[in-house]
């Protein structure tokens, strides 16, 4: 395990306890939530070392990397996910009509897949080998380890995007600077993390299935995260909502505290999340998509 004693967005070095988190999906382990005193800025710490994370991925149940279609929360995934591609092919046209568009940590390659098919000239990167080979081998789709990105040449990209990613991300500070040095001047840098200001954060504490340790290393809100892009010269253009990420999370919330009847309280939580925010317009879905221009 590893101690974070610098804060990526400050560096001040000095954290507070915050919570104490169960993996609920793969190892059933504790790991603590720690608090910046400046910055207000979470993070795992201790966490698992790089060459010990990949263990915490192995699992069917971690679904990014995985095709299994049982149980109702994963089905439940399957059906809304291609609705959810199509949003995100009409935000990027927003910005680009025609990209060449990297998509770092690919997953299973749904997303590039119909990229491809838009016709972007499109790539991506997938750090994991076999969930890369396999999205590889059922769309035929370019998708490349993550030391690739040191071969991409300097202003080539015009659009990166990073669907629930940069929270994966164990050296933060070192990709935000590979990813500036490969967009072209005003390119776009669309990023979707969980937002643990949300108010489906604050219902379920220690069970919010958004924290998801210790796979996830950084935990944002829309202070934070527009903070830290800032200070490697990226403006942000706007914010969208997810909606169907807070039914998804409240579901697996209600799993992780083996409530009777979980999904349907996870449907209400859900529907109460995005009523709160979209009525008080503070930014507090449960999970949002962040646009930022390379100054």
């Amino acid at each position: 395990m590893i101690s974070i004693t610098k804060c990526p967005i400050c560096k001040l070095e000095r954290f507070e306890s915050f919570l104490k988190i169960k993996d609920h999906s793969i190892s059933g382990e504790y790991f603590n939530l720690e608090i910046c005193a400046s910055c207000r800025f979470i993070i795992t710490s201790p966490r698992p070392d790089t060459e010990q994370l990949g263990a915490y991925y192995l699992s069917e149940n971690y679904i990014s990397h995985s095709d299994t279609n049982t149980g109702l929360v994963n089905k439940i995934y399957r059906r809304i996910r291609q609705f959810t591609i199509k949003q995100k092919i009409a935000l990027i046209r927003k910005f680009h009509q025609n990209p060449r568009l990297l998509d770092i940590g690919s997953g299973a390659g749904y997303f590039l897949n119909e990229c491809q098919t838009q016709g972007f000239n499109c790539f991506g990167i997938e750090p994991d080998l076999n969930t890369r080979s396999n999205s590889i081998n059922k769309f035929n789709i370019q998708v490349f380890d993550e030391l690739y990105i040191n071969q991409i040449p300097a202003e080539s990209v015009d659009v990166i995007t990073m669907w629930h990613v940069l929270e994966h991300v164990p050296e933060l500070n070192q990709r935000l600077e590979e990813i500036r040095k490969i967009l072209k001047p005003n390119a776009y840098l669309i990023i979707a993390v969980p937002n643990c200001n949300s108010f489906d954060t604050g219902y379920y504490k220690e069970y919010w299935a958004g924290y998801d340790v210790p796979r996830h290393l950084w935990h944002f809100t829309p202070e934070t995260i527009i903070n830290l892009l800032n200070r490697y010269s990226f403006s942000h253009i706007e914010t969208r909502p997810m909606y169907f990420d807070a039914y998804y999370v409240a579901m697996l919330s209600e799993k992780y505290k083996g409530n009777f009847a979980g999904l349907a309280r996870g449907f209400v939580t859900g529907f109460i999340s995005n009523a709160i925010a979209s009525f008080s317009k503070n930014n507090r879905y449960s999970s949002q998509i962040y646009i930022f221009r390379k100054q």
